[in-house]
């Protein structure tokens, strides 16, 4: 019997699964997060090895049976002088070489596509396209937050920040968003919004990503700038999705390119609906719809074991490859 191990890695939690190659998921296991950039090495040495070790007791097997394993893991191939020792992490667990380790949006998108050709883009603390058409594969986005991540939850909630400061200086007139993030953060006088985000906060990337919240509350009841600014993340993320397209080329069968996403800024109703509506407005040359968007099909970890199954050569479980349906416009 194949056995497919799936790990997937994040700046809060790690997901592993064991499944078979039927699809039957055989043990699971969760842990702490281990991106490299935030808790450094040799915490995801730890994780990595308990995460390994532990689904593997749990379903009563060893290494020996695993016939490839994935481990997606948070910032591999943006530090060449990092990745050597990432790459090395599961031999060490594991004892053999039949795995494969890469970042782990590729788990996101072989979990949101069922391993099948298309699209993923990311919102979430950061963001990022990536997609695959054959052998052709291309990613945009995620630069970080002093570089990039355009239509992230994180670049929402600046935007937002910033807005603010310009409000409460009269350099723009006041919206709801400005007594709403007073209201919310429990800030007394305006200029603690300073010592909340760069003291209280520490400017930490998911706490400010956060604040996203009252920038698509403000837009809920209407508020412009609020508006403006889920506009332009829409548009950012688009842009992404269509130029990982230009690059995979278009279906022999002239069939819309398939895209899925993930995140939290889609767990928004309001701001998953602008990104929907603006999706179904993208044409091809021929003026017919270029992208058919889709539901999540699988989670990330699950979608570490479809990789691991596809480096393995082996077919995907076809459950897996048609658990994602059509959204409906």
């Amino acid at each position: 019997m194949t056995l497919f191990l799936g790990l997937d890695g994040g700046g809060t939690k790690t997901a592993v699964v064991l499944a078979d190659g039927d699809g039957t998921v055989v043990a699971r296991w969760r842990g702490p997060g281990c991106s490299w950039l935030d808790d450094g090495l040799d915490a995801v040495a730890t994780v990595v090895a308990d995460g390994t070790r532990r689904v593997l007791t749990s379903a009563g097997r060893s290494a020996d049976d695993v016939t490839h394993a994935f481990y997606g893991l948070p910032g591999h191939g943006e530090s060449a002088s990092t990745d050597g020792a990432l790459d090395a992490l599961p031999g060490v667990a594991l004892g053999h070489d039949r795995y494969t380790v890469g970042n782990d949006m590729l788990a996101g998108w072989a979990g949101s596509l069922g391993g099948r050709d298309g699209i993923n883009v990311i919102a979430g603390t950061g963001s990022m396209a990536y997609g695959e058409r054959g052998d052709r594969t291309h990613r945009v986005g995620g630069w970080s937050e002093l570089i990039g991540d355009e239509g992230s939850a994180h670049w929402v909630a600046r935007r937002g920040l910033n807005a603010f400061s310009r409000m409460a200086d009269g350099r723009l007139p006041r919206t709801p968003l400005h007594a709403l993030l007073r209201e919310r953060t429990g800030i007394v006088a305006d200029l603690d919004l300073v010592g909340l985000v760069m003291q209280d906060l520490q400017g930490g990337r998911a706490a400010v990503a956060a604040l996203s919240r009252v920038v698509t509350a403000a837009a809920a009841v209407g508020d412009p700038v609020a508006a403006e600014i889920l506009d332009d993340a829409v548009d950012e993320l688009v842009e992404q999705v269509r130029v990982v397209a230009d690059v995979l080329g278009h279906d022999p069968d002239g069939a819309p390119t398939t895209v899925s996403s993930s995140g939290g800024m889609f767990s928004d109703d309001g701001f998953r609906g602008r990104f929907v509506a603006r999706v179904a407005d993208e044409r091809g040359e021929d003026a017919r719809p270029r992208f058919a968007l889709v539901e999540p099909a699988l989670s990330p970890e699950l979608g570490a074991v479809v990789y691991a199954i596809r480096r393995a050569g082996e077919p995907v479980p076809v459950a897996w490859q048609d658990g994602a349906a059509t959204v409906q416009h």
